[in-house]
């Protein structure tokens, strides 16, 4: 194009990629895989500056919406632990365990901000000749809808302590500060550490002894109260400022279906450690996935005055995914992978969870600063809303 524009070739000029294989097939060709099995990848590259190269391989899901404008379909995550460079022009692939469609891309840089790239679309089948249900993208699932009323909700519109009807506590420091190392002591219905007044609720984490903890806080919980299968969940919240503060909006299962954590899962809509002012995390936690291992699957992202401002937070729950949302821009998606409940332990009812630790492995990381306390968390309502149509 520098060419056409200005009629002659730019001081330098970008890598020349000639052809891309996968198992000695090009992207015209069908190229269809089979399961964890091996397959050699080349491409076959050159700069006419002879520039060192750089090469980076990339799995992705087949995309399924192309259409422009609207809710175009977000990018889908490359798929990771599947190519091992062997070579600058050569890779080696391990295909996908789960059938389906999938894209290979690659990626030529040469130290000068110039990139060429090439893809090859393929599938992965244990038979000689796929399904149609194998042909499509590993990701692809059933479009939902949600109902556009509230079917429960706290809207924070009264003063005192938090409605009874839908709220409970978790009180105490169990399980090793809450398994977290955590180092506050929840009370149970206490005005100084939880309230609702000016329509919102209000948890406030205050620097006090209390069972030989040297900090209080409250964890509310709509267990038994409030538990749902399926739907959109979203809360209008502030987090509170202060290396040390670790707050939370999340969600936990209500009969522990599949054993205790994390076999059983976990969903947290929101959480924010003080020490990392203005980045908010959304994550999904099963017993193939979760921190502990590394594993876990999360979406972050840096936003405007997070302790100045009310910013909403959602995630849609359905049979098919998991997606999150802050202030209705979709940062994160976890599809179900049809395997067993340690990838996707989402079949069952979750509740509720409303709090502000501190310290621990994550909150207390780089230490507390106490003069951040009283610090509070402040929600404007939690909602759901039920998932229209399981047919």
């Amino acid at each position: 194009m520098h060419y056409l524009w200005k009629g002659k070739w730019p001081k330098n000029r970008a890598p020349r990629l000639d052809s891309l294989l996968l198992n000695g097939k090009k992207a015209l060709d069908f190229v269809y895989l089979k399961p964890a099995q091996r397959y050699d990848v080349a491409v076959f590259v050159t700069d006419p500056d002879k520039d060192k190269l750089s090469v980076r391989w990339e799995i992705l899901h087949e995309s399924t919406d192309l259409k422009e404008g609207g809710d175009r379909e977000s990018r889908p995550r490359a798929i990771d632990g599947l190519l091992t460079a062997e070579s600058l022009e050569k890779a080696l692939l391990v295909a996908p365990e789960q059938e389906g469609a999938y894209r290979l891309f690659v990626y030529v840089t040469d130290g000068y901000n110039h990139v060429a790239t090439a893809n090859i679309p393929f599938f992965v089948s244990v038979t000689e000749k796929p399904s149609h249900k194998a042909l499509q993208p590993a990701h692809a699932h059933k479009s939902y809808q949600f109902s556009e009323k509230v079917s429960w909700s706290d809207e924070f519109d009264y003063n005192g302590l938090p409605d009874s009807t839908k709220w409970s506590y978790d009180v105490g420091s169990k399980h090793n500060g809450w398994g977290n190392n955590e180092l506050q002591y929840y009370t149970e219905a206490d005005l100084k550490n939880v309230s609702v007044n000016n329509s919102t609720l209000k948890i406030t984490a205050l620097k006090e002894k209390k069972q030989g903890m040297d900090y209080t806080s409250a964890r509310l919980i709509s267990k038994h109260k409030g538990d749902f299968l399926y739907g959109r969940f979203e809360a209008r919240a502030k987090v509170p400022r202060g290396r040390g503060t670790w707050p939370a909006i999340w969600m936990l299962p209500t009969e522990w279906k599949y054993g205790g954590w994390p076999n059983s899962g976990e969903i947290d809509i929101l959480e924010h450690v003080g020490y990392d002012q203005d980045v908010v995390h959304i994550s999904v936690h099963t017993k193939a996935y979760h921190h502990s291992i590394h594993t876990q699957k999360t979406a972050t992202k840096k936003i405007d005055a997070a302790s100045d401002d009310f910013h909403l937070y959602r995630i849609d729950w359905t049979p098919d995914y998991i997606k999150g949302f802050v202030d209705d821009i979709e940062i994160f998606h976890f599809s179900n992978e049809n395997k067993t409940y340690e990838e996707w332990p989402f079949d069952q009812k979750f509740h509720w969870l409303l709090n502000l630790a501190v310290g621990g492995f994550w909150g207390g990381q780089k230490g507390i600063d106490d003069s951040a306390f009283p610090a509070v968390m402040e929600i404007d309502y939690v909602r759901v809303y039920d998932l229209a149509d399981l047919d």
